[in-house]
């Protein structure tokens, strides 16, 4: 036996994720990288560690026992790792966050300096929709989620950490001149609506039954990058958060719609369950979200405030 521990890396993400095409999207490669090294580590062993049938990859018994002894090995290898950084006194763990799809332009600055503060945290950031979000946190799976609609069954403790501002944008195509549009506008726009369960869409249909407003339903998708290129190519309208759209805003592909009662204000939330019992490196990160906050949000959001 003379596999590698990167070998025994690609080997155990396959397995988890039973995609050569999502395994190498996880871990940075291209996927003739990962198959050159799961060849090679298949090489290694007489008895087949995973299986293609219909175009469908499958993990074999065997694998499966081998992907166990793999994630172990390389537990023991973080272990080492963090043990060495310790000794040396630094900061040394995991810190696992779970974030709703549209924290993905939210979570990275208030983590950036933190981690470049300790050279010792390894981050496990999964972004996701929000039904797999608040599964993973009730499941104690991850330390912290970041949500824009807290979860009505869980107990939760959480930090405020900014305002989410969602607006009605369309492409530039179409020219709207008035200063504030009446809400009978949704009339005549075809709408565009993120899934059920997620956060925006939550925001999106508490608006229209508050408001009482008659919409025209046009599709649904299931990213917020979706509905932003079918924005974009024309294919309706939405309502959008301002966080995900500053690009577009500023390159002219898409334009905000004034309309009266809007945008609509949700706030953006860390959470954890309460009474939970933080690692070192948990709770660091949380003294420092309530120590340099405010900071990164005038640093780093400071254009958020002029919409």
């Amino acid at each position: 036996m003379n596999y590698t521990l990167h070998q025994l890396q690609v080997f155990l993400k396959v397995t988890q994720t039973q995609s050569i095409t999502k395994a190498s999207e996880e871990l940075h490669l291209t996927q003739p990288a990962v198959s050159i090294q799961l060849r090679n580590f298949q090489e290694q062993f007489d008895i087949p560690l995973t299986e293609v049938v219909g175009r469908k990859l499958f993990v074999t018994d065997f694998g499966k026992e081998i992907a166990i002894a793999a994630e172990r090995i390389l537990n023991e290898v973080n272990a080492i790792n963090f043990k060495t950084l310790a000794y040396k006194g630094q900061l040394t763990g995991r810190l696992k966050l779970s974030v709703v799809s549209t924290g993905k332009y939210v979570i990275p600055y208030f983590l950036t300096d933190f981690l470049k503060q300790h050279e010792g945290i390894e981050l496990i950031l999964d972004v996701t929709n929000k039904a797999k979000v608040l599964e993973s946190l009730e499941n104690n799976e991850v330390d912290f989620s970041l949500v824009s609609v807290l979860p009505d069954n869980l107990q939760v403790e959480k930090i405020t950490l900014m305002q989410n501002k969602l607006f009605l944008v369309g492409n530039t195509q179409v020219s709207f001149t008035h200063r504030n549009y009446e809400k009978d506008i949704f009339e005549t726009l075809p709408l565009i609506y993120r899934e059920k369960g997620s956060g925006t869409r939550h925001a999106m249909e508490k608006y229209v039954e508050e408001n009482k407003v008659s919409v025209r339903k046009k599709m649904e998708l299931t990213s917020n990058e979706a509905v932003k290129q079918a924005v974009i190519a024309g294919l309706g309208y939405s309502i959008m958060p301002l966080i995900g759209i500053k690009n577009e805003l500023l390159n002219g592909d898409l334009q905000i719609i004034p309309v009266n009662g809007l945008p609509i204000i949700t706030t953006w939330h860390l959470i954890w369950l309460k009474g939970k019992n933080f690692s070192p490196v948990a709770k660091a990160f949380l003294n420092y979200l309530q120590e340099e906050k405010t900071k990164i949000i005038q640093d780093k959001f400071n254009w958020f405030e002029k919409f």
